[in-house]
C-alpha cells in the first residue's frame, strides 16, 4: 500500500471517529435534556396548548365558538374594566416603584444610617401578597379609629378645619326654632334685651356632649343691656323632663355657636359656656333673630373612602409599591455601587451641581439597571392578582377587577365560564410575551458587549 492510500485510509478512520463522537455527544446531551423538556412540555407546552384550544370553544366545552370569547372581553363591562386597570397598572406602579426605588438607592448612598434604612424600606418583601394586602385592609378601613390612612387624613383635616360640635342636634316643633334651609336652625320670633331665649335642641347622644358641659341654667339676672339666653340639651335620661324647660338633669350645650342676624346680616356672635348660658350686646341684638349657623351640625369628617369605586385601584398600587420599592431599590443600588466615582467626581469638579450629576451622569449610567427592574416590574403586575383580591371590598371589586382576578372568576366563580378564563388567560400570555421578547433582546445586547 502506498502512502497516499493509507494518509486517507488513517483520514477517513479518523472523521469517521470524529463522526461517532459528534452523534454520542449529542446523544448524551439529548439524554440529560429529555427530562426537562418532558417537565417543560407537561407543564407549561401543553398548557397552553389546551388554553388556547378551550378558549375556542363554549362554556361546556362541546360547540366550537371561534373567537366569541376574545370578543367578548371588549364588549363585557366588567372584563372592560379589567383591561383598563390592567393597563393603569402597568403604566404607573412598575414607573413608581423604580423612581422611588431610585431616589432611595441614590439618597442613601452618602447617609451612615444608609443600611438600617434599605433595611427596612426592603422588609416589606419578606411578607407574603395576602398577609400584605390583609394589611393594607385595615390601613385603609373607613373608620378612622381603625384605618391608620383616615386616622392621619382626619387628624390634618382637623388641624386646619374646624369640626363640628353637635352634628345631629335639631329643635322639635314644640321648641322655638326652626329650620332655615342651609342647615342652620333660626329662632321664630325676635328677642328682646331683658327676656332670656331659650334654645332647646335635641338629638344629641350623652356619650357625645363636650367634655366639660355642665348643668343647664337659666342665664343669672335680666340685664337690660344684654340679651342672654340658654342653649341645653332638651332631654332627660330616663323621663320626666319637660319640653322648653331647663330641668335640672339636662346639660348646656357648651361651644355652641349664636349669631344675631338682622337684615340677613350677622350682627353680633356669641358661644354658650359650660352651662348653656351666653350674652349678646343688645345695642346690635335686641329686636333680631338668634341663628345657630350649620357649622354647629355638620357632619364630623370621616376621612377620604380610600376602597370607594373611584379610588380603590390607586390606593391597591400604593400597597403594591409600598411592597416593591425595596426591590427596586436593591437592585439599583448594586447598579450605582458599580459606577464609576471617576466620572461623577469629575463631573462636579467641571461644576455640575449635584442635580446635574444625577440626571446626566448616574440616570444614563444606570439606564441598564432600571431597565431590568422596570420589565421585571411589568411583568409582575401583568398577573397581579392577591392584592387586588383581599384589599379590594365586595362592592369595590368590580371597579377595581384585573385580569388575573378575572380569570379567576370567570373560571371558578359561581358563573364559571372555562370559555372565557382560556382567552383571558391567552390574552395575558400574549401581554407578557412582547415583554419578555424585550427583555431576551436587551440581554442578548448586554452579552455581546
Amino acid at each position: 500500500m502506498s502512502s497516499t492510500t493509507a494518509t486517507r485510509a488513517r483520514s477517513t478512520t479518523g472523521t469517521e471517529g470524529t463522526r461517532r463522537d459528534g452523534r454520542r455527544s449529542r446523544i448524551v446531551a439529548a439524554g440529560f435534556l429529555l427530562p426537562a423538556l418532558l417537565l417543560l412540555g407537561a407543564l407549561v407546552v401543553y398548557p397552553i396548548g389546551y388554553s388556547v384550544q378551550r378558549s375556542l370553544f363554549d362554556r361546556s366545552g362541546s360547540s366550537f365558538v371561534g373567537l366569541d370569547n376574545y370578543l367578548s372581553l371588549f364588549t363585557d363591562d366588567s372584563l372592560r374594566t379589567a383591561v383598563k386597570n390592567n393597563l393603569v397598572w402597568l403604566v404607573v406602579a412598575p414607573a413608581v416603584a423604580t423612581a422611588l426605588g431610585l431616589v432611595f438607592a441614590v439618597l442613601t448612598e452618602r447617609v451612615r444610617w444608609g443600611t438600617a434604612f434599605k433595611l427596612l424600606v426592603f422588609m416589606p418583601m419578606a411578607i407574603s401578597m395576602l398577609a400584605a394586602g390583609i394589611i393594607f385592609r385595615l390601613v385603609y378601613e373607613q373608620d378612622p379609629d381603625r384605618g391608620v390612612a383616615n386616622a392621619v387624613w382626619v387628624g390634618v383635616h382637623d388641624t386646619f378645619a374646624e369640626s363640628s360640635v353637635f352634628p345631629k342636634a335639631r329643635p322639635l316643633p314644640v321648641h322655638p326654632l326652626k329650620a332655615a334651609g342651609d342647615g342652620a336652625f333660626v329662632t321664630k320670633e325676635p328677642v328682646r334685651a331683658g327676656r332670656p331665649v331659650r334654645l332647646p335642641l335635641v338629638g344629641v347622644a350623652p356619650a357625645q356632649m363636650p367634655e366639660g358641659a355642665r348643668p343647664a341654667a337659666e342665664p343669672a339676672g335680666t340685664d337690660p343691656g344684654t340679651v342672654t339666653g340658654t342653649a341645653w340639651l332638651d332631654f332627660t335620661r330616663g323621663g320626666g323632663g319637660r319640653p322648653n324647660e331647663v330641668d335640672p338633669a339636662e346639660r348646656g350645650l357648651a361651644g355652641l355657636r349664636i349669631e344675631a342676624v338682622r337684615d340677613g346680616k350677622v350682627v353680633a356672635t356669641a358661644t354658650a359656656a359650660a352651662d348653656g348660658t351666653f350674652a349678646l350686646p343688645a345695642d346690635r341684638a335686641d329686636g333680631a333673630l338668634l341663628r345657630l349657623p350649620a357649622s354647629n351640625f355638620r357632619e364630623q369628617y370621616n376621612g377620604v373612602e380610600w376602597l370607594g369605586p373611584s379610588l380603590v385601584t390607586p390606593a391597591i398600587i400604593g400597597a403594591y409599591v409600598w411592597m416593591w420599592a425595596g426591590f427596586a431599590m436593591v437592585l439599583i443600588g448594586a447598579g450605582l455601587a458599580a459606577v464609576p466615582r471617576e466620572l461623577l467626581e469629575a463631573a462636579r469638579v467641571d461644576g455640575a451641581n449635584e442635580w446635574q450629576v444625577f440626571r446626566r451622569i448616574t440616570v444614563p449610567l444606570l439606564a441598564p439597571v432600571l431597565a431590568v427592574v422596570l420589565v421585571t416590574l411589568m411583568i409582575n403586575v401583568l398577573k397581579i392578582f392577591d392584592l387586588v383580591f383581599v384589599i379590594a371590598p365586595g362592592s369595590a371589586q368590580d371597579d377595581a377587577n384585573v385580569l388575573a382576578l378575572q380569570l379567576y372568576r370567570s373560571s371558578f366563580g359561581t358563573d364559571a365560564d372555562l370559555g372565557v378564563g382560556s382567552a383571558i388567560a391567552v390574552l395575558l400570555l400574549l401581554l407578557v410575551v412582547p415583554v419578555m421578547v424585550l427583555n431576551i433582546r436587551r440581554m442578548r445586547r448586554e452579552a455581546r458587549r
